[in-house]
This record gives C-alpha cells, structure tokens and sequence, in this order.
C-alpha cells in the first residue's frame, strides 16, 4: 500500500454536515487560527511533508500563544467548549479534598498539594476552603498551568474569593518539581488531552496517522510506525490476546509511563489522584470501535474533524486506565484503587452534602446543587463515563475507593 494512503474520513456529504452544524467563528478567530495553520504547514514542510498526528495535537492545544490552552480564548463553562466537573458548583471539590485529606494528615506539615491545569481556578478555590475545614491544609497548593491567560484567571478568582493566609498558600509553577517532596498530585480531565500517537492495520503491520497538505488543506495519512509505537501497538495485542484486523486504527500512548514519571518527580510519599473519561483497556480497544476514540469539541458540540480551526477547538483521546495503571506503578506506586466518579463522590463525602442541600433554605439554591449532583453522579451524565484511579506511596489512600471498586476490568 502507499505509505501515504488517506485515514479515514466522512464523505463530502457528511463533512458539509458536520461543518453547518458547527457556529462559525468570527474574523478574529479564524485569523488566528490561520496564523497557527501557518506554523503547521512550515513543520510539515520542515519535516518532509508530514508530522506525526501526535505533533499536530501538540501544536494545536500548546504551541505558545496560538495553541487552544495556551491562547487566550474561553474555554470553560457555558460560554465555551465543554464544563469540566469543578465549573459545576462546589461537590466534587469538596469531595476530592474529603478524599486527599487523610493523606496530608499521614504526611505532616510538609505536605504540598500539585494539581495539574488549574481550569478557572475553581477548584483550587472549593478545595482550599474545605482542607481548611478539616484541617488539613497542606503546606503549599502548587497548580501547574501552562497558559499565561488561566494563570491571570486563576490569580484573580482566588485572590478575590480566598482569605490572605489561604491565598497565600497558592503558587503557579512552569513544570512539575525539581526537589524531592511529599503530598498529593491531582489532575482532573489532563490524561485525556495529552498529544497521542494514532495508529493504524495494514496488511498485518503498524503504520501511524500523519498530517500532511494535498490540494491546499490539511489531510490525514499514513506512515510506517516507528519501533516506539510498534512495539507499543503489539504489547496491546498480547495484552488483549488478539491482533488487530485490518483497517483498525485507534490511539495509543506509549509516553504515558515517562510522562507520569515527569509529573510526580521527586515524590517521596504521598498519593496521586486522576479524573477522566475512558475505558479499561478491553473496552477501549473493542473490535467494534474501530477508528478509536478521537474527537473534538467547538461551543459544546462534539464533532470528528480534528484538522479543523486548529487553535479554536478541543482535542481529547478516551484515557485507556489499564495503561494508566502500568504507569503509576512502573513510576513506584502502588495501585490504590479503581472507580466510577459517581462511586468515588459517594465514597468521599457526597452523603453529607446531600444532607447539606436538603437543609437549604433558599428553593432555587437547592434546586442548582441537586441538579449538580445529578450531572456528577447519573449514568447518562458524568457519573459513569468518567472514572477514578488512585496510587499511593508510602501512605493509605486505599480507602478513597471502598465504594464500586473496578480494578478487576483492569
């Protein structure tokens, strides 16, 4: 086959659909989405006439200034592209720290707290104030945020909302620690967007999704894979006990054991916790699902056009938590649990806040945090399709997942 034989995409007719469904952005906008499609086609040409999908992601969510988390666009809550669980109302915070708080209590005064894009600073905000609660603050409350627009936003909204000594508590780093250090890592909805290699089955071999430019646009097609990613894709095909038939094209991120070894750094004890959507790694890589999990997100609306407006819409891959978990304890950890969100929240602390709301005097307030309950915790909602891992190192975290545990899907 010609190694660079088109992916699969919609017919015209399809495309034209997606595409009307979409609202268009303003000149503003698409200018400068224009300007990132610039630096795109000069790596393309730079490269020989394509990037690996993995680097166009890379580019289209982080390259400075342009990319879509670290421009300046809106992003969070209705007015953007997607609600992440934090931007709800206060319960899953809360509930997350009802769940960490053991463990800064087993670390001692030292403990730091790491969490992993910040969003609107919301979090951070619910967080603070409950750890407070239970008296278990940690030392420092560190958010690694690579957008200096979030930064701004985060600072802002925590300054107003916190008291000084709680503020005082936050700090914003460039990268992950480069000392040793005791406390717990959290990232909510991070895994789903790192860049991911695509690959595909031909003929029985590995190839993977490149961009390239015909007739002027951009275009997915294939490559030989390197010995990184094939490998990769054969360690899935032992695991699954199955080869891959042909045509079959889905993610894989071989990265992911380095990058979990990055962000952690130089934890001595301590924990790690991860929210997002996805599959154990049999679910994920069903026969049926044959073009993967890829997709984007513009003002809500979900579409499979990933080449399109880079810089103005989200990219996101379902996490395979199997191949988090091999992560976390190639980074030594040991594993600590697996579960639903709808099960973590009821583990941590959700029984108490539904006795809380009941005893809301004001009917319309009462009314907004059941409904946020809803959204968590119903299966058509957030409640099943975004899943719970924890690991732990040198401390109990065990316990944060006595409810629904499914590490026997792992």
């Amino acid at each position: 086959m010609s190694t660079d034989s088109p992916s699969h995409r919609p017919d015209a007719r399809e495309r034209q659909r997606e595409a009307n469904a979409l609202p268009a952005p303003d000149a503003d906008a698409l200018a400068h989405s224009a300007r990132l499609g610039e630096l795109i086609r000069a790596q393309i040409a730079d490269n020989g006439g394509a990037i690996p999908f993995s680097r166009f992601m890379e580019l289209a969510l982080y390259a400075p200034g342009f990319g879509y988390y670290s421009a300046g666009a809106s992003k969070f809550g209705e007015s953007g592209d997607f609600v992440t669980a934090p931007e709800l109302g206060p319960i899953f915070a809360a509930c997350v720290a009802d769940s960490v708080a053991p463990v800064f209590r087993q670390i001692g005064p030292q403990a730091r707290f790491l969490e992993l894009g910040g969003g609107t600073g919301a979090f951070a905000e619910v967080a603070l104030k409950r750890l407070m609660e239970l008296d278990a603050l940690p030392d420092r409350y560190c958010i690694l945020e690579p957008s200096a627009q979030l930064r701004h936003r985060q600072r802002e909204r925590l300054q107003k909302r916190l008291v000084p000594p709680l503020f005082e508590l936050v700090e914003w780093l460039d990268g992950p620690f480069n000392d040793e250090w005791d406390g717990v890592l959290f990232a909510n909805e991070v895994i789903d967007a790192l860049p991911t290699p695509r690959f595909a089955i031909e003929a029985g071999e590995v190839y993977e999704e490149h961009v390239a430019i015909e007739a002027g646009e951009l275009v997915r097609v294939l490559r030989p894979a390197d010995a990184f990613l094939g490998n990769a894709v054969r360690h899935l095909e032992r695991q699954l006990g199955r080869e891959f038939e042909h045509g079959y094209r889905s993610e894989a991120l071989p990265q992911l054991p380095y990058w979990v070894q990055a962000v952690s750094g130089g934890m001595r004890s301590g924990a790690m916790l991860f929210v997002d959507y996805g599959y154990p790694r049999g679910e994920y890589y069903q026969p049926d699902r044959s073009d993967g999990t890829l997709r984007a997100f513009y003002r809500h609306r979900m579409h499979g056009e990933p080449l399109r407006w880079p810089g103005l819409q989200d990219l996101t891959a379902s996490v395979d938590f199997t191949a988090l978990a091999e992560a976390g304890v190639a980074a030594g950890f040991d594993f600590a649990g697996y579960c639903s969100q709808a099960s973590f929240l009821l583990g941590n602390g959700l029984a108490g806040v539904l006795e809380r709301i009941e005893r809301i005097a004001d009917q319309g307030e009462r009314m907004k945090r059941t409904q946020e309950v809803k959204r968590l915790t119903l299966p058509s909602e957030m409640g099943e399709r975004f899943q719970v891992m924890g690991f732990e190192k040198g401390v109990e975290f065990g316990a944060a997942f006595l409810v629904g545990d499914l590490s026997f899907r792992l």
